[in-house]
């Protein structure tokens, strides 16, 4: 039921498989995904090495999870999203080279939602569920492991990852569209205690 606008899906959930195509630019914000297939995390300092150093996985078709998570003798613990505002100057070249899905939470800047437009989505994933989202995970594979467990590029094998489309490939912006909404709450109800007052 690609195409069809959010809401009149039925609460239905879409089942995306990595790497991903050209499925994603269907997807509308607001949208329920299930995310199956190879995602790598990446965080600020993986960023910075891989325009330093170039992408070490092929990034054709790629989802990258903003995630530092809790690794122990090989096994994911705790694999919660990392706040993705702070990749939103360094995330450009992913989306350049072919990457289709930023993972994470609290959306992303304008910049992103442009650079995403007729290229890939953002899918976000809820704060505070690492060992649900760990549950979900299994690793497969390391880069830049210097860089720290948190930094370090991780290549996880994902199961049925449950998120909601946060910004699509058409400017859609579920976090835009809450702030915009709290703000003219906020407006209103300031106006209605001014008017109480004089």
């Amino acid at each position: 039921m690609l195409g069809v606008p959010p809401g009149e899906r039925g609460g239905e959930t879409l089942n995306l498989k990595t790497p991903l195509g050209d499925e994603v630019l269907d997807l509308r914000a607001g949208d329920r995904v299930s995310l199956s297939g190879t995602i790598y995390t990446a965080r600020d300092e993986a960023h910075l090495r891989m325009m330093e150093e170039g992408i070490p996985f092929d990034p054709e078709g790629a989802a990258v999870y903003h995630c530092g998570p809790v690794v122990q003798d090989g096994r994911l613990l705790a694999a919660g999203p990392t706040t993705s505002a702070r990749m939103n100057s360094l995330t450009w070249f992913l989306i350049d080279a072919g990457v289709r899905a930023l993972i994470g939470k609290g959306g992303m800047g304008q910049e992103v939602v442009e650079r995403l437009r007729g290229r890939g989505v953002y899918l976000a994933f809820t704060g505070g569920c690492a060992a649900l989202a760990a549950a979900r995970m299994r690793i497969t594979g390391v880069y830049f492991e210097e860089l720290g467990m948190a930094e370090a590029v991780w290549v996880i094998e994902a199961d049925s990852l449950p998120l909601t489309v946060g910004i699509d490939a058409h400017g859609g912006d579920l976090f835009a569209a809450a702030q915009e909404k709290a703000k003219t709450k906020f407006q209103q109800r300031f106006n209605i205690k001014q008017d109480i007052i004089s």
